[in-house]
């Protein structure tokens, strides 16, 4: 039997996609890692999955607070959403659950940044003309 250093993979199982386009984000290491184990846990059909912020600080290496942040980090980017659940107990009571996150279309993230560019983008020109119409209003009236 012939060895080989380089097992056979198979391409459904153990393995999961991220979009290209997730780079261009320009996203923290910590968001991109959070949104990375979000995506491996995803029910490929409902775009769902619950882990607790512990669970997904252990398999990132973060704290849960930490977590949090990038979580939150992530929403703002609109590339998740987040909703509550609720567990009933043995007892009859409810208690608050983990959060239920649901993966978004990546189209959705880059037009909220492709936006953002653009508004920073109107901003920075609007500040450069103001800047030049005061510089040429202060230069005419000190040569007055």
């Amino acid at each position: 039997m012939k060895y080989t250093p380089w097992p056979k993979r198979d391409p459904i199982k153990n393995y999961f996609q991220l979009p290209n386009e997730i780079f261009l984000l320009g996203l923290s290491p910590g968001a991109l890692a959070v949104y990375s184990y979000l995506i491996c846990c995803e029910n490929r059909n409902t775009y769902q999955c619950w882990p607790s912020y512990k669970t997904i600080g252990r398999a990132v290496r973060m704290s849960a607070n930490t977590v949090r942040k990038y979580v939150c980090e992530l929403e703002e980017r609109q590339l998740i959403s987040t909703e509550s659940t609720t567990v009933t107990t043995r007892d009859g009571l409810k208690r608050n659950g983990n959060l239920l996150y649901t993966i978004r279309p990546i189209q959705l993230a880059l037009d909220q940044f492709y936006e953002q560019q653009l508004t920073q983008m109107d901003m920075a020109a609007e500040r450069q003309r103001v800047t030049t119409a005061l510089a040429l209003r202060s230069d005419s009236a000190h040569s007055a």
